[in-house]
């Protein structure tokens, strides 16, 4: 894994033990086990698609539900987004993603503001993959702009399958990660009429 904008964190709570380590300048590795078999899916994907390297390890209280161990990654990861990517000098800063996923449109946008907004439009009850409640999308995505401090805006244009629904989304969310945190030789500084982001 790359020396460059890597950030690694832990948070322990009643709740849950989280530990993860990124590096955004990758190659798509990952290593994760959060107990949950098709989150770690989705996250693998998020990893190979964005080309960060991802070291992911939670315990939590899945005796309870899924709940806590989604959001409390979400939270951890956002943490560590915003720090590996430091002053965001030199970055596009803005990332977006148009994402087939067979009968699925996923449409991705991020802002690396440093202000957190989030949007989220997809359809209601969609069923459960397995055991894993597709609202807990909703609730990783939250934590992770929230925590990230960028702005996040996806919705699902059309789709049925809930599996190709969440696979669309992190597959999306990655793609457009990963055009917003390339460097760009153009850029001279922080992309920001402020200064800062």
């Amino acid at each position: 894994m790359s020396d460059s904008r890597r950030a690694s964190l832990q948070r322990e709570t009643t709740e849950t033990y989280v530990s993860i380590e990124v590096v955004i300048d990758g190659s798509g590795s990952s290593s994760i086990q959060t107990g949950i078999p098709f989150f770690d899916h989705m996250l693998t994907l998020f990893s190979k698609h964005s080309l960060f390297d991802l070291q992911i390890d939670v315990r939590g209280d899945l005796q309870v539900d899924f709940h806590h161990t989604v959001e409390d990654t979400g939270i951890v990861l956002g943490k560590c987004l915003a720090q590996a990517l430091g002053n965001k000098a030199g970055i596009r800063r803005y990332g977006w993603s148009l994402l087939p996923m067979d009968e699925t449109l996923v449409r991705v946008a991020i802002d690396l503001s440093g202000r957190s907004f989030f949007h989220y439009g997809a359809p209601e009850k969609v069923a459960p993959i397995g055991q894993f409640d597709f609202e807990l999308i909703e609730e990783f995505l939250r934590a992770l702009s929230s925590n990230a401090n960028l702005n996040l805006h996806l919705d699902i244009l059309h789709g049925k399958n809930g599996h190709h629904m969440a696979e669309g989304i992190f597959k999306g969310l990655a793609k457009a990660f990963d055009q917003a945190c390339q460097f760009d030789p153009r850029v001279k500084g922080v992309p920001s009429s402020k200064g800062e982001l």
